[in-house]
């Protein structure tokens, strides 16, 4: 058997992926069958993660106007960096594994293997969300996280926002547009899902 591997740059509507609302596509009587892997709240995984650095930034400030007071604030009011990522990833799609079929159940228990490792895999790339949907045409999991760097010499906190720089530090460093940091770490997260596939007598279908 042979699958297809899809990773896609989500919305990161954190309502739809916790059913705080429910969209058109979404079988209101199988959103029982979700299964949330991660729910933290992001402002407090924002003060857990550089609450430190922000008060080291702010002492040395000698001008007022120049501190950060909230930096999920600054950062969501700002233009510089997102506040936090999504990717949503797939196998197949609703003819092969459907949500009701016993592919598409096959497909949850592979997405969930995947899941087990990523935040190890990943430690720059903090999960605060990880929600597993069976209550559209083909499962599929969305995962919501914080990139960061620590140690940082340049401009701003110590420990800040980057999805660059967090990619770099897990050792993807781009050169070009089509190998850029984000589709490098992709592609080595596809070969991730893979191997969980190729445990199960699943084959990868790559699309050229």
């Amino acid at each position: 058997m042979e699958r297809t591997i899809s990773f896609m740059n989500g919305e990161g509507s954190l309502g739809h992926n916790t059913r705080a609302f429910i969209a058109a596509n979404v079988d209101a009587d199988r959103t029982k069958n979700n299964i949330t892997l991660v729910h933290e709240d992001l402002k407090t995984v924002y003060h857990k993660l550089f609450d430190d650095s922000l008060k080291k930034y702010n002492a040395k400030q000698k001008r007022k106007d120049r501190c950060i007071n909230d930096y999920y604030e600054h950062l969501r009011t700002g233009k510089q960096e997102k506040l936090f990522h999504e990717l949503i990833v797939q196998i197949g799609n609703k003819d092969d594994m459907g949500v009701l079929t016993e592919n598409g159940a096959l497909a949850k228990e592979l997405l969930d293997e995947y899941m087990q490792g990523f935040q190890e895999r990943n430690p720059t790339l903090r999960v605060f969300g990880a929600f597993l949907h069976m209550d559209e045409a083909t499962p599929h999991l969305h995962i919501d996280f914080v990139p960061y760097v620590s140690g940082w010499k340049g401009k701003g906190l110590d420990t800040k926002v980057s999805l660059k720089q967090a990619l770099k530090a897990l050792g993807f460093a781009g050169g070009s547009k089509r190998e850029s940091e984000l589709n490098l770490w992709i592609n080595a997260e596809k070969e991730q899902l893979a191997a969980v596939m190729e445990r199960h007598g699943i084959e990868w279908e790559q699309k050229i």
